[in-house]
C-alpha cells in the first residue's frame, strides 16, 4: 500500500504535468520519517493538489468554453452561409418568373396586335366592299335615272313636234 508521500508525490507529479506547471518536488524519506508527517505537511499536500485541480478545472472550463465559441461561429457561418443560398435561389426564381412573366405577356401583346391588325385590314376591306357596291349602285341608279330623263326628254320632244306639226299643217 503507498504512503502518503508517494501518494502526495504521485498527485503533485500527475497534477504538475496535467496544468502544465512544475511539480512540487518532495523528498523522500525513509517509511519512519514518514508517518511523522505534520498535519501541516497534509494539509499543504492537499492544498497544493486541490490548486493543481482548480487549475486543471479552469484550463477545462477555458477550453470548453472556447470549444462553444468555434461551434456557435461556425453555426453562424453555416446559417449565414444558408441565408445567403436561400437568398440567392429566391432572387434567381424571381428573376426567371418575372422574364417568364414578361415573355407570355409580349406574347400575349404580339397576338392582340396580329388579332388587331387582322380585324383591321378585314374591316377595311368590308369597308371598301361596301363602298364600292353603294358607288356601283349609285351609278347604276344615276345611269338609269340620266336613261329615264333621256327618254322622257325624247318624248317630250317628240310631242312637242308632233303638236307643233300639226299646228302648222
Amino acid at each position: 500500500m503507498a504512503t502518503q508521500k508517494e501518494r502526495s508525490k504521485k498527485s503533485s507529479t500527475a497534477a504538475g504535468s496535467k496544468v502544465g506547471a512544475p511539480a512540487v518536488e518532495v523528498e523522500e524519506t525513509p517509511i519512519a520519517e514518514e508517518r511523522s508527517v505534520s498535519p501541516l505537511d497534509e494539509v499543504m499536500s492537499q492544498a497544493e493538489r486541490a490548486y493543481a485541480a482548480y487549475m486543471d478545472a479552469e484550463r477545462q472550463v477555458a477550453k470548453a468554453y472556447h470549444e462553444n465559441e468555434m461551434q456557435v461561429a461556425k453555426a453562424y457561418k453555416r446559417a449565414e452561409s444558408q441565408s445567403y443560398r436561400a437568398y440567392e435561389a429566391t432572387v434567381t426564381q424571381a428573376l426567371k418568373d418575372r422574364d417568364e412573366v414578361i415573355a407570355k405577356a409580349a406574347q400575349a401583346r404580339e397576338n392582340a396586335i396580329q388579332r388587331a391588325e387582322e380585324t383591321y385590314k378585314s374591316s377595311e376591306e368590308g369597308a371598301n366592299s361596301a363602298c364600292n357596291a353603294a358607288v356601283a349602285e349609285a351609278a347604276s341608279n344615276r345611269d338609269e335615272n340620266i336613261e329615264r330623263a333621256w327618254t322622257v326628254r325624247d318624248e317630250t320632244i317628240e310631242q312637242a313636234w308632233q303638236i307643233y306639226s300639226k299646228i302648222a299643217r
